[in-house]
């Protein structure tokens, strides 16, 4: 069997020195706060070019801390994309505010910039771009159009860690930056957490507030906020794990090449990336015309796939109220109906990668016989 992600390998590869950090904290009952937290939030901001970071719950209350902490609430609207995780549209919602989609490009799947303009309003207040599967978003152009109209930029990074726009690092641009380190990321905790980068010290002030309480110090709570704190096993885990993210991200960049090698004629859509981004690979993505036999084709050969995203948000149940007709975002419409997530890690070996490989042209020739 070959997993879509194998979290076990890599814990083999590290588990001396995550084993060693997890003791630490618990010899030190650290579990709230502390020194692991305060460490991996200086470290991370560094990471991420940025010039202050505060580790959260998760990579959806991150999103929802950020959108607060910006004054945003009921009455606004705020520009996103339909085809990624729900969390980046429930954060909106959570707050109040509505959530109004845009298309994608159809060669990289991520937000189209040139439908920006024709989705703001007076009640638009913010724009969030999703750097998805692993690659950045067209950020110049992002921007350009956010300073024009006076809108703020969140970054959805939560599949883009280590990930650079134009040689800068994703989370370095828009007003603040979330991230997910859910176990599958490229940077995963042993469980939930999340974190929000800025190169604003005071706004990141603010989130830390609302994420402890609203208070800045015991039992004096100053606004109304919420318990969304990364703890400290947490934390120590992703300390040792961000050593070996650009060798992981490195590793995951060659597997790739290897597969957009390998793939290339087979009758697949293969992923596009721009030429002046520099993706992580989070996900493989090609897409497929007949995805469900295509699965079970690898399935049977011991292949896990997987599907991201297969209903757009606006076909959601959960947003039916917007009553957003079908057809009206047709390149995220037809990208859902055909996606397909390949094995995608970085102790994939070459081995692995050529069977993959030979497994998929071995159904493209099935079809051309049929």
């Amino acid at each position: 069997m070959i997993p879509l992600v194998d979290l076990k390998a890599q814990y083999d590869s590290i588990q001396v020195e995550i084993d060693a950090a997890i003791q630490a904290v618990i010899r030190r009952s650290a579990f709230i706060g502390g020194e692991e937290v305060q460490r991996f939030e200086a470290e991370f901001a560094a990471y991420c070019e940025t010039r202050a970071c505060v580790g959260v719950g998760n990579g959806t209350e991150a999103l929802y801390l950020a959108l607060r902490a910006l004054g945003i609430g009921p009455g606004d609207e705020v520009i996103t994309v339909a085809h990624t995780f729900i969390a980046t549209a429930e954060a909106i919602s959570l707050t109040g505010a509505k959530p109004v989609f845009v298309d994608i490009q159809e060669e990289t799947m991520l937000m189209d910039p040139n439908l920006l303009e024709a989705a703001i309003t007076p009640r638009t207040r913010a724009i969030i771009p999703v750097h998805l599967y692993g690659q950045p978003c067209e950020m110049d152009r992002i921007l350009e159009i956010a300073r024009r109209y006076d809108l703020k930029v969140i970054e959805d990074a939560a599949q883009a860690h280590g990930a650079r726009w134009r040689g800068r690092r994703t989370g370095s641009f828009g007003d603040v930056a979330c991230f997910s380190f859910y176990p599958g990321k490229n940077l995963g905790a042993y469980g939930d957490g999340g974190a929000v980068v800025s190169q604003d010290e005071d706004l990141i002030r603010q989130i830390r507030m609302l994420a402890d309480h609203g208070r800045q110090e015991k039992y004096l709570h100053e606004i109304q906020g919420l318990n969304s704190r990364l703890d400290g096993l947490q934390a120590a885990i992703l300390r040792v794990k961000l050593r070996y993210l650009d060798t992981w991200n490195t590793a995951r960049r060659r597997h790739a090449t290897y597969y957009l090698e390998a793939l290339r004629g087979c009758g697949i859509t293969l992923p596009v990336i721009h030429p002046d981004a520099e993706s992580v690979w989070h996900l493989f993505v090609i897409r497929v015309s007949e995805r469900e036999r295509f699965q079970a084709w690898l399935k049977e050969r011991g292949i896990d796939t997987g599907i991201h995203y297969p209903v757009p948000l606006h076909q959601q149940p959960a947003y039916r109220h917007l009553k957003i007709p079908t057809g009206a975002l047709p390149v995220t419409e037809r990208v859902a109906k055909e996606v397909v997530s390949l094995p995608m890690y970085a102790e994939l070996t070459e081995k692995h990668l050529t069977y993959i490989s030979d497994s998929i042209w071995s159904w493209t020739h099935s079809r051309t016989v049929s």
